[in-house]
This record gives structure tokens, C-alpha cells and sequence, in this order.
């Protein structure tokens, strides 16, 4: 099986390629020709999440294990595509180089057969060009929060204060 994807830079110009993948590729080719498509170094440290229908960030796919033992950490050379994309989750987040976080929405378009004679994987349509730096990362507040969640739970309440000196976190 090949999947068709779409991967589209979080920001507000267009700028996207769209993918042909095989189902038993790795998470690790994919994040290879991310990479080389959009013409990023491909040396930095990036992650696959899983997402549901609303872009929430889910279980993390890391390019290296840097957790120093841990055999809890799934990484993207371990993950087949199969194991994370079907008909019903249909969304991965992939970010690149966390000191920039060049941040890219990956959606499943289609599933379809392969067709003989093709190198898989592919770029297929391109629109738009990566910018010299990434977008600035855009932070929506939880709608289930209010603005008064956000505020001190002690205030300005000067009897739970007068305990602390000031000088004593120097």
C-alpha cells in the first residue's frame, strides 16, 4: 500500500509538499524526505507525535534515543507508517531542530496500490518555499480554561507573603 500525504509547514504562507509512501517505510524515510524536500539540513534532532483530528500532540517518535537506557522511547527507524497512519488516524505532527522548531502538519490523503515502476518515496506536488527562519509558533489557550485559571491562587494576599524574605532566594 502507498500513502499519500501532505505536509504543511505551520505558518501562514502555503508552503507544502505532498508525499508518496509506502505503508511499510520506515517513520525515518519519511523524515527523510521531509527534510530534503523542503531543503533543511537533515542534521538536526526531530520527532514525529501522533495527533488526533485536532493537532493535539500525542506519543512522541524520536530520530535518536538520547534517554540513556530507557526502552520506553520509540524511534522513527523502528516505526513502520503502517503502525501509526490509517484510514482512521490520519495526522502526524513532525518537528524539526528544537532550538528552531520548524514545525510541519503531515496528513493522510489517500491509501492507494502502488504503480509499477515507481520509486516510493516521492514528491509529488511542491507549493511554496521554506522561509529563512521558521514562523513564529502560535499558542492558543485551552478553551476549557478561563482567564481567571490563569491568575495567582494566592493573589495579592499580603499575610501569605510576609512569611518570605526576600533576600533568602539569593
Amino acid at each position: 500500500m502507498i500513502y499519500r500525504l501532505r505536509a504543511i509547514l505551520n505558518a501562514s504562507d502555503d508552503v507544502f509538499r505532498d508525499i508518496e509512501i509506502a505503508a511499510d517505510a520506515t517513520l525515518e524515510d519519511l523524515h527523510n524526505v521531509i527534510s530534503q524536500s523542503f531543503q533543511l539540513q537533515g542534521d538536526e534532532m526531530a520527532s514525529f507525535y501522533s495527533s488526533d483530528e485536532d493537532w493535539n500532540q500525542g506519543e512522541e517518535f524520536c530520530l535518536f534515543d538520547m534517554s540513556e537506557g530507557s526502552s520506553s522511547i520509540k524511534k522513527m527507524c523502528d516505526t513502520l507508517m503502517s503502525d501509526v497512519m490509517d484510514k482512521s488516524n490520519t495526522r502526524l505532527i513532525y518537528i524539526y531542530d528544537f532550538l528552531n522548531m520548524w514545525t510541519f502538519l503531515i496528513e493522510l490523503a489517500d491509501i492507494a496500490g502502488p504503480v509499477d515502476g515507481t520509486a516510493y518515496p516521492q514528491v509529488i506536488f511542491a507549493m511554496g518555499e521554506l522561509p529563512d527562519s521558521p514562523p513564529d509558533p502560535e499558542f492558543e489557550a485551552d478553551p476549557r480554561f478561563t482567564e481567571e485559571d490563569d491568575e495567582d491562587e494566592y493573589g495579592d494576599d499580603e499575610e501569605f507573603y510576609e512569611d518570605y524574605d526576600d533576600n533568602e532566594f539569593y
